[in-house]
């Protein structure tokens, strides 16, 4: 880790002296994707060091891009207008099967104990009196975005398995919508419009914190949600841990001089990577497609 924390560092320097890079001659921009789940500006906010530090290390104009939904990201990866997102593994998952020539698995966000698996966690308020999936047929329940691994894809398997039915409205829930995304789910749960939603916690350290990473930990530290307002009361298994990529046809001096940063970043800038990762990280590993084969099949099965 000190010997990739010093390459970024030494790219960094040397640009800063003025030597410009091969990375640097070979694009003109870099360009960031990032996916929904809350509101645009924060989104702009918790990413801005990342792209700072990206933009002195390659030496181009380095920009986030924020689309109103998952897809969009999606699209600009397959379309050749986005060169790096973290993407969900459903994500990832339709990326791969419209196309697999483009984009590069590189790197994964691991939890404080070293893993990379998160949870879909079903929750309500707490004065709704909910506490548990039997306490919601006949109510509202709100998933995320439709390319979301724990805000769609994971619950609409494992809870018609949990409820014995289907997520149709009117056969167990008395309806069934989509919000958005996650700060969206979150919102509309406090307010009132779904009774219960599903959003994504690495499921790790407390409750009242918002776990230690994740949408929940979030929207708490914003001030979005009081985590005492609401309570859990569903929790998939474990879901692997979504991937950075990179599109593959970016140069490959390029892909190693952000992958070499991004691995450093947590032992570089702690809050930095706290921001991009959402809470409480131990840093971005490498990891490969193998990791998301199982997602891929789920998504493939469901035709979606």
């Amino acid at each position: 880790m000190l010997k990739k924390l010093l390459v970024a560092t030494t790219a960094v320097a040397a640009l800063a002296a003025g030597s410009f890079s091969v990375a640097a001659q070979e694009i003109s921009e870099f360009r960031i994707g990032i996916l929904g789940g809350e509101n645009a500006q924060d989104r702009l906010a918790s990413n801005e060091c990342v792209r700072a530090y990206i933009e002195d290390l390659l030496g181009v104009e380095t920009k986030l891009f924020t689309p109103a939904d998952y897809d969009g990201v999606i699209q600009g990866l397959l379309g050749g207008t986005i060169d790096m997102a973290w993407l969900g593994a459903s994500g990832y998952a339709k990326t791969y099967l419209t196309d697999p020539e483009a984009v590069d698995v590189v790197l994964v966000k691991t939890n404080l104990d070293g893993s990379f698996a998160y949870h879909s966690i079903g929750f309500a308020r707490t004065d709704s009196g909910i506490t548990s999936l039997e306490d919601m047929e006949g109510k509202t329940f709100g998933f995320g975005d439709p390319n979301s691994t724990s805000g769609y894809l994971i619950p609409s398997i494992e809870i018609p398995a949990a409820t014995g039915s289907t997520m149709e409205p009117g056969e167990y829930f008395g309806d069934v919508v989509f919000t958005g995304g996650h700060e969206q789910t979150i919102v509309a749960v406090k307010n009132g419009d779904i009774d219960a939603g599903v959003t994504w916690a690495d499921g790790q350290g407390n409750w009242e914190d918002g776990y230690n990473s994740g949408a929940l930990r979030k929207a708490s530290d914003s001030g979005i949600i009081d985590m005492n307002d609401i309570v859990e009361i569903w929790k998939s298994k474990p879901i692997p841990e979504g991937p950075i990529v990179l599109r593959r046809a970016l140069p490959d001096d390029v892909k190693a001089e952000v992958v070499s940063f991004l691995e450093g970043l947590h032992a570089q800038d702690e809050q930095c990577a706290y921001n991009m990762a959402a809470g409480e990280t131990a840093g971005f590993r490498p990891i490969t497609h193998d990791a998301y084969e199982t997602i891929i099949e789920v998504r493939k099965a469901k035709g979606e």
